[in-house]
This record gives C-alpha cells, structure tokens and sequence, in this order.
C-alpha cells in the first residue's frame, strides 16, 4: 500500500466513527449501529477491523452499543470476522446465518400467480429475496425467465459466475466442478474424472460450495458413512442456470431467448422432480411442528440401495425414522396425470426391505389421485394422500 493510500486509508475510518460518535454516545444510552455489506466498507478501508478491535476492547465494560456487521459474502464473513486470525475474533456475542424463504415464505411474494407457477418460480430462482424481487407475479412464468436468465442485461444472467469471483479465489475450478454435477455426475470419482483432478482436490473444492450452501453431499437415509454418498447442486438458482442457461449462453447472449425457452419448456416438468420432493419435505416439517404427523421423525431424507430379492437397484422419494420401530416413507410425483395405485404399491413393497413395526405411506401429487389409489389408501388405513393445492392451502393464504 502506497503512503497515500495509507491516508486515505485511515481518514476513511477517523471520519467513519468519529463522526458517528456510537461508542461514546453508548456510554449515556442504547444504541444500535448495523453496517450493512460490512465486507465492502473493510475492504476499502483496510483498519477498520483493527479500529473496531481497539474501540471495542476499550468500550466493552462501559458501552451499551449493539454493533450488527451484515454481509453477503459468506467466504470473508468467515475468515475475516468469525476467523480465529481475524482481529474481532473472540469478540462477537452472537452470529446469524441468515437461510434462504423456504417455499410457504417465498409464496407471499407472488399473490396473483398460479399455485403450479409459484412451484416453478421457487423452483427457477430459490427463495433469496433478491432474486424472488426479480420476478414479476404480473407476468407469465415464460416472460420471467425471459426477462432474467434469458436477458443479457439481468443481472441473474450472470449471477453464479459473478457470485463465485466474489466467493472464492479460483472460480474456474469451482465451475467445472458444478457443471460436472449439473451436467450428471453425481459421485466423487465422476466429478473428479470429469474435472481432470484427483479426488482430495476435488473434496476440498467441493467442502467449500457446501459451505457457501451450492452443492450438497446426500447418503442413503440412515447410512452415517456410506460409499453411496452423491453430490447434487442444492441452490435452486444455481440449479436452473447449470442446467438450462449455461450452455445456451453463446445463444441468449444473441438475443435469441425465445429459441432458448423453447428448449427449456418441455424439460421443465422433469426438472421440478427433485424442487417438489424439497417442497414435500418442508410440508412434512411443518405437519410435525403443528403435532398433525403419524410418525413424529427426527429427520428425513432420501434412500436408494439393493432389492436383493429383485437385483435391482430401488429408491424412496422421502424416508423419516421416529424410533427402531416406526417410520414414514413418502413418494412425490409432479406430473400431469393423476397418481395410480401402482405407485402407492410400489411404495409399500420398497418399504418392507425394512423391519419397522409400524409404517406410515405418503403420497404426493400435483394432479391428484385416481379412485383406485384413494379407495386402496382408505382401506389400508395408514396412507395420507396430498395433493399439491391442498399443501399450498396449508401454507396459508397470500391473497
């Protein structure tokens, strides 16, 4: 750093509280001081940590400041707040990671869209409020992914790439990394095979987006240490770009976002599989916390491994243990068509290659239940059927 850098450097910070006068107006009152996007304020002004540091070991025991430090860049939040080499280290009383909405909060953004398009729209963008801002509910679902991913000049259509530069120091890494995932390579040895670096590379970089919460290590349910273990992209936004923005980038970069939609539409369905099992699975939290579950679990999860008796290799959408003894087993379908008996029997059949006394089956669907499949749940007394409008409904109104 230049000696004019210095100056300018400690005039930034002088003025910042000297000005302000928090620590000694605390003195006499309550005061609450948040600093908003921290990490930008310490990167231009490099002592303000060691300002902070100073002020606050000398104001500690007389000062009744509430001091928030915010910011979005978890990577820096971590190493150069939380960080034990950091100079507020050991000085924080409490932290907050702020988690994304989940789907019955992101829903009260969107009162004049469909049940089916705040499904989709959770499913496109997550529930970060910034980026639910850029989605209108007074428009059709294609016009706002048009205006977003499929606008050069929105800022989602730049968003992961942009987010990794400030995240991490090697962004090119982590991306091909997560395009290996998007693009289906799901195990360590793929990922690694397709990046072109060993797998104890390829772990640490992997350690890091399941820090910065972009990618997710998922195990059989019930499986502490398993060679199962896979790697799925957990950011829904993060998700809908690998997948459907990525590689038409050279094409929507030429305006062409209708012939890029056009390819995006008939794989929607097939892409909301894996948003609706999330949006089950908050359901089921909230039917535990309101005391309405059968089966009151103490996690849940997803399962695949070996019939034996079959040799073929089966999964369960959704599998939740109470004790040794009890469990539920869930199976969500989003499509067009009703559910059908078959699918809550081949859900009873995959639950018996376990030895709990007493099971629970749930049934999820977009389009609803045929009589068939609702005359067998009724006879069998342990089924709960729940059609998609119905869980919205739970959720309660956004009108």
């Amino acid at each position: 750093m230049s000696g004019g850098e210095g100056k300018g450097d400690k005039r930034c910070v002088g003025a910042f509280w000297d000005g302000l006068g928090v620590f000694k107006m605390s003195e006499k009152e309550r005061v609450i001081l948040t600093i908003d996007e921290y990490p930008y304020v310490a990167r231009s002004a490099k002592s303000l940590a060691s300002t902070l540091q100073l002020l606050i070991d000398k104001y500690k025991d007389s000062s009744k400041l509430m001091l928030i430090l915010c910011g979005s860049s978890m990577s820096y939040m971590e190493d150069h707040v939380l960080g034990y080499k950091a100079p507020l280290y050991g000085r924080r009383t409490a932290q907050m990671k702020i988690q994304p909405f989940d789907f019955e909060e992101s829903c009260r953004y969107f009162h004049n869209l469909s049940d089916e398009d705040k499904a989709l729209i959770y499913g496109i963008v997550g529930g970060t409020p910034q980026y639910l801002l850029q989605m209108s509910d007074q428009l059709s679902l294609e016009e706002n992914i048009k205006n977003t991913f499929l606008n050069p000049v929105s800022f989602l259509y730049e968003e992961p790439t942009n987010l990794l530069k400030q995240e991490v120091r090697e962004p090119a890494i982590y991306n091909a990394i997560i395009t290996a995932i998007a693009t289906g390579s799901s195990r360590m040895s793929e990922i690694s095979s397709k990046v072109g670096e060993n797998t104890n590379v390829c772990a640490n970089y992997i350690k890091n987006l399941m820090n910065l919460g972009i990618i997710q290590k998922e195990t059989p349910y019930g499986e502490k240490a398993s060679k199962k273990s896979i790697y799925s992209i957990e950011d829904n936004m993060f998700c809908f770009w690998y997948r459907f923005v990525l590689n038409n980038y050279s094409v929507i970069a030429r305006g062409a976002a209708n012939l890029v939609y056009k390819r995006i539409e008939p794989r929607l369905s097939d892409y909301m599989g894996r948003v609706f099992k999330e949006i089950c699975k908050q359901y089921l939290w909230k039917q535990l916390l309101e005391g309405k579950t059968p089966i009151e679990f103490i996690s849940l999860g997803r399962w695949w491994g070996n019939d034996n008796e079959k040799k073929s290799q089966v999964e369960i959408d959704i599998m939740g243990e109470q004790d040794r003894d009890s469990a539920l087993f869930a199976e969500c379908k989003w499509r067009n068509e009703k559910v059908d008996l078959d699918v809550l029997e081949t859900l009873m059949e995959r639950s018996r290659l376990f030895r709990y006394k007493r099971m629970h089956y749930y049934l999820f669907s977009k389009s609803g239940f045929t009589n068939g499949c609702m005359e067998r749940a009724k006879k069998a007394g342990n089924v709960t059927l729940v059609c998609y409008q119905e869980m919205v409904s739970s959720f309660g109104s956004y009108k």
